[in-house]
């Protein structure tokens, strides 16, 4: 892998793990489109490292006074919602447990991404046209953020996107547009830290991973990633999530269309 190709993997690391439109999708479909070797499911989580940093550093503040209300008065607003946030990542991690070698193997097949890519911006649509909107993320209910983190787990199919699938859940339960996408990039920081944290020694084991390549990629990855959440919750205060479903169905298409012209 050169740094270029590093770099942008990175970028689109950064920009789809936060927009919803599937990052695990887009680092499996850029080397197949542009002929490099897939650097692999590892590769992806180290990555991952970086949008870990980015979301961390820009929500530390919340982070703080999550886990500090979380431990010390369960009962406060931000008590429950770090309980709920620490209950609703459950599903994602059992998921990622057991379907580990399906995401490493058949889940990475580009007619499945594709299609997974056009059904779920359908489905962010719809949920964006139809869903009431009417709860912040101070009044979500314990039921709620159980609801969003079992669908969390369908992520692990490239192509749902783990934040696309959460903030239309979201959006199906009566959220906010800024308040299914901040729950979301809160609900990002447990299952991110503890993907990375399992693959992570898989990459400390080779130290000519740990090179300058990997270092470019996770430092593009957090820089893309912080300026993609201060978009996305700028722009959802006022604009709906067409655009990403249209850039859904354009690339599902285009990835069914190369699949057969191959």
């Amino acid at each position: 892998m050169t740094i270029l190709q590093a770099v942008m993997l990175g970028l689109v690391q950064g920009l789809g793990e936060f927009l919803p439109i599937s990052s695990s999708a887009h680092l499996v479909l850029v080397p197949w489109f542009f002929g490099w070797t897939d650097p692999g499911l590892t590769f992806d989580i180290a990555l991952h490292l970086g949008t870990l940093f980015a979301v961390v550093l820009y929500f530390w503040k919340d982070w703080r006074q999550l886990i500090t209300k979380g431990l010390t008065d369960v009962r406060s607003v931000q008590g429950r919602l770090f309980w709920y946030l620490a209950a609703a990542s459950v599903p994602g991690g059992i998921a990622g447990f057991l379907l580990e070698k399906k995401a490493e193997t058949i889940f990475r097949a580009p007619v499945l991404i594709a299609i997974m890519l056009i059904v779920m911006g359908g489905l962010l649509c719809w949920a964006d046209r139809k869903s009431p909107k009417t709860t912040g993320i101070n009044h979500i209910s314990f039921g709620t953020s159980i609801l969003i983190g079992v669908s969390q787990a369908l992520a692990i199919i490239p192509g749902v996107s783990r934040s696309g699938i959460t903030m239309t859940s979201g959006l199906l339960l009566g959220l906010t547009r800024e308040g299914a996408a901040r729950f979301s990039f809160l609900l990002s920081t447990p299952i991110i830290f503890g993907a990375a944290m399992v693959k992570l020694p898989h990459v400390t084991a080779d130290p000519s991973a740990l090179g300058v390549n990997f270092m470019a990629g996770v430092l593009t990855s957090c820089l893309i990633g912080i300026a993609s959440i201060g978009f996305l919750l700028r722009y959802v205060q006022t604009k709906d999530f067409l655009p990403f479903v249209w850039y859904r169905f354009i690339l599902g298409g285009l990835v069914i269309v190369a699949t057969m012209a191959r």
